[in-house]
């Protein structure tokens, strides 16, 4: 059985984690955000070290490891029953991050909506992503350097996920509302969903 899956999905700092998490905490959704499953890896591990490599000059790690790391936590997630596949909707964020990914997962998922939170102005993002890093500690969100270079990624690598998945599925949605309003535009769709 594929996982009924949603996408939430934008550039670095556009507030996918934000709206997983609040998704998440709803009953009938999982939540798993890849960047909080990396971040928390011990760096003393090959994994944590190569996380450590990629992440710090703004690069995505790569695609084999990502994806094994996610199958072990959603399959961990599953046996504790903190994730129910026949109940819950799974909702991720920072996964997939590029077309390659998508294919390798796409045994796996079925992606019934992808929520696309836009931020056209760059400079928008910069100034969250830094502020996120003096607020949540977050090492990787503290150079400007590294964050345009994640931001230049993300389009060169993570935007042509879009053209991936069919159009109908795709929901657009300005990420510089509110949080609330952001989620509220989720919503209206994700109760739409019939499973």
């Amino acid at each position: 059985m594929k996982y009924q899956t949603i996408l939430i999905f934008g550039a670095p700092g556009s507030g996918k984690g934000t709206q997983g998490k609040a998704l998440g905490l709803l009953p009938g959704f999982f939540h798993f955000a890849c960047g909080d499953v990396f971040r928390s890896l011990d760096t003393t591990t090959d994994v944590g070290q190569a996380f450590l490599e990629y992440s710090s000059k703004g690069e995505l790690v790569p695609d084999e490891i990502t994806i094994r790391l996610w199958a072990g936590r959603i399959k961990q997630a599953v046996e504790s029953r903190d994730f129910r596949p026949s109940l819950d909707y799974l909702v991720l964020d920072g996964i997939p991050r590029d077309v390659n990914q998508a294919a390798l997962m796409k045994d796996e998922v079925d992606v019934r909506a992808v929520f696309h939170l836009t931020c056209p102005d760059r400079e928008q993002l910069i100034l969250r992503l830094k502020n996120r890093a003096l607020k949540d500690n977050r090492f990787d969100d503290a150079n400007e350097q590294v964050i345009r270079k994640r931001l230049e990624t993300y389009e060169a690598e993570s935007r042509p996920l879009l053209d991936y998945y069919d159009r109908s599925i795709i929901h657009t949605i300005d990420a510089l509302q509110t949080p609330a309003r952001v989620m509220l535009e989720i919503l209206q769709v994700v109760t739409k969903l019939k499973r």
